[in-house]
Formats: C-alpha cells, structure tokens, sequence
C-alpha cells in the first residue's frame, strides 16, 4: 500500500504562490509543522514571506508570515 501524501505547504511571496522554493509532502500534520519551524529562517532569506498549511488541497488554519528577525 501506497502512502498518500496529504500535508504540504503553498510558499508564496508578495506577488503570489511561488514555484521554488517547494515544500516537502508529509504524512501528518505534525512533520509539516516541525519542517516548517526548522526551515522558516532559509524560506524567507529566499524571499518566501508566507506559509500555507495544506491538507489534501484544502488550506487549514490561516496562512503564516515568513519575517527574518
């Protein structure tokens, strides 16, 4: 049986939806949120100013601003 991927994020920059950099697919909620924590700082050094959490296409819980301190 294959894994079917259901969380991920929409990175997106001032002007939208952004193709690279991609997030990783995960199996549950929690691995998306803990890669997103390790990974916040880098994303937005590339110019990524917001995270949306998808499950299986469908946006939970409101986007997450991306800002370097």
């Amino acid at each position: 049986m294959a894994l079917r991927p259901q969380w991920e994020w929409r990175l997106a920059d001032p002007a939208g939806p952004v193709q690279r950099p991609v997030s990783p697919v995960f199996a549950n909620r929690y691995d998306a949120e803990q890669w997103l924590g390790e990974h916040w700082r880098a994303l937005a050094g590339q110019g990524v100013t917001s995270a949306q959490l998808l499950n299986e296409g469908a946006a939970v819980g409101p986007a997450v601003a991306l800002r370097a301190a």
